[in-house]
């Protein structure tokens, strides 16, 4: 109980006692109480000799602390002790080296190996030996130096392909990401944008040798075959003026009742309301007339002259000239019109002609009148534009090039429209901004590293462009069709035989997309970080 009150007993036992009957037993250290028990050990067989000095000696100081004390003070007799206890301390041996994270440099280097041999072989080779290979002539046996390059700047074809490329980058990079921007705001707001990204992603899908395929027969100069001119043929019929008979022309004798004038067909003499005209033409071709109905006279009424224009022949022979006889065709959605002083005179009234040819002129004041067929009846029809000709042939191929790519860049684009804040867009309506204002001034800049991406991918893509040249371009205009690119293969391989000058054409068009490869590369590596 009264060890419970007071604390725990001396640890010290004894020297504790030794201590305060006056001997110095120096100073305490902590290692002491917490020490292992071989400095334990140690410190018992230093307190046994201080008691046994002690016991010796009597109370008080002995002779030898005494002189201890007079030269300095006392060494404490625990320290070396202390100090010499215990194993070595862990720093003698070394810091041990961290474990390695990861494969060994060896297995790194065996995965790599195939890559850089494949990287080596069809990448780095290629480029190093066609810049071997311009410096040599065709037979590649003789040295030219820079000739092969200047021979590209010099040669008037080589010239007009790069004029072709230029056309390229300016415009079809700029139509495909227009295009695939226009798709990406459309599709956020029109219910089946599935279906809609669907088919405008689908020419992706198809290579570029079958798209050229397919738009070879989109530009086919007849409207029943090319669909191009198919869609022009019949948007110009709903908005046009009738038939025309291109070959259609008078009898060229005195008989007949009318005749040519500055592309017209003109009747010979004058002609009163409540007259009964004939206009007869021939030299219309049949299959022209596979689907016309028979001709027949026409009966004019009080003030108004009437007529038929008409086929005035008959297959197989008889009928007669200048007279409408029973198997004999009309030509129907001819312009007739009535001119009152002569052949330039003054339009008075304006009629076409009905499936069997007849056409009736009303409102005539009494006079007399010129019944006139305008030269607009007599030019050819309209059969389309000429998209593979040498004036049309590279915006044809670029339209072609816009199809193909306008999926992917809308793709591309509508997946970093999907990244923008709408809270951005919501505060701009909310302020009062319109559509086209939220469009231009808060859409277009956050989508404008996007939009970058597309158009320097597109450019590059526009640089190599082969396919659809090759294709599109019917042989009489390729030279006029021509890129770089498939240049450099025509003066190649193509029949050109020129390897020398293919190879500098080829390095070439390297340093012309190697900036924007590298542009593209840093814009990757800032988006990455």
């Amino acid at each position: 109980m009264t060890d419970r009150l007071d604390g725990p007993p001396d640890p010290r036992g004894d020297d504790g006692d030794a201590v305060a009957a006056g001997s110095s037993p120096g100073p305490r250290t902590p290692s002491a109480e917490s020490a292992p028990d071989s400095t334990a050990g140690t410190t018992s067989d230093s307190t046994a000799k201080s008691a046994g000095t002690t016991s010796g000696t009597g109370t008080g100081a002995t002779p030898d602390s005494t002189a201890e004390s007079a030269t300095g003070p006392a060494a404490p007799s625990a320290v070396p002790s202390v100090a010499t206890a215990g194993p070595a301390a862990p720093a003698a041996a070394g810091t041990p080296k961290a474990p390695r994270l990861g494969p060994s440099p060896v297995m790194a280097v065996l995965f790599l190996l195939p890559g850089v041999v494949l990287l080596g072989a069809m990448v780095i080779y290629p480029i190093v030996y066609s810049a071997f290979r311009s410096l040599y002539d065709a037979g590649g046996e003789t040295f030219v130096g820079a000739e092969n390059y200047a021979t590209i700047f010099q040669d008037a074809s080589t010239l007009t392909t790069i004029r072709n490329n230029l056309i390229w980058v300016v415009v079809a990079p700029l139509l495909v990401t227009t295009l695939g921007l226009i798709f990406a705001v459309l599709t956020e707001r029109i219910r089946w944008a599935t279906a809609f990204k669907l088919i405008v992603f689908m020419p992706m899908a198809v290579s570029l040798m079958a798209s050229g395929v397919i738009f070879r027969l989109v530009y086919e100069q007849d409207p029943d075959r090319g669909v191009a001119n198919a869609v022009l043929s019949s948007v110009r019929g709903v908005f046009g003026s009738g038939e025309s008979y291109p070959d259609a022309r008078p009898r060229e004798n005195d008989q007949s009742p009318v005749t040519a004038a500055q592309g017209a067909v003109v009747t010979k003499g004058a002609a009163k309301p409540g007259q009964a005209v004939l206009l007869p033409l021939v030299g219309v071709k049949p299959a022209d007339l596979a689907s016309a109905a028979t001709a027949r006279p026409a009966s004019p009424g009080p003030g108004e002259l009437a007529g038929t224009v008409w086929f005035d022949f008959t297959q197989g022979g008889g009928g007669q000239a200048n007279q409408v006889d029973g198997t004999e065709k009309g030509l129907a959605g001819m312009t007739v019109e009535a001119v009152r002083g002569g052949p330039g005179g003054e339009v008075a009234a304006t009629a076409v002609t009905e499936a069997d040819g007849t056409f009736r002129l009303t409102g005539l004041s009494p006079g007399d009148y010129t019944v006139r067929l305008p030269r607009s009846n007599f030019e050819a029809s309209f059969n389309g534009l000429s998209w593979l000709g040498p004036a049309l042939i590279t915006p044809a191929i670029i339209g072609a090039f816009v199809w193909v790519w306008a999926g992917f860049a809308m793709v591309l684009i509508a997946a970093g429209l999907s990244a923008i804040p709408r809270d951005a867009l919501e505060a701009a309506r909310i302020d009062g901004a319109t559509e086209w204002q939220v469009f231009r001034r808060i859409t277009v800049p956050l989508l404008s590293p996007v939009l970058l991406v597309v158009f320097v991918t597109m450019i590059i893509n526009t640089l190599k462009v082969f396919d659809l040249v090759f294709v599109i371009a019917p042989g009489s205009v390729q030279p006029q069709a021509n890129v770089i690119a498939l240049e450099m293969w025509r003066v190649s391989f193509g029949g050109g035989g020129n390897q020398g000058l293919g190879s500098a054409l080829a390095i070439f068009l390297l340093v012309l997309v190697l900036p924007f490869m590298i542009l593209n590369i840093r814009r990757f590596r800032r988006d990455n970080q």
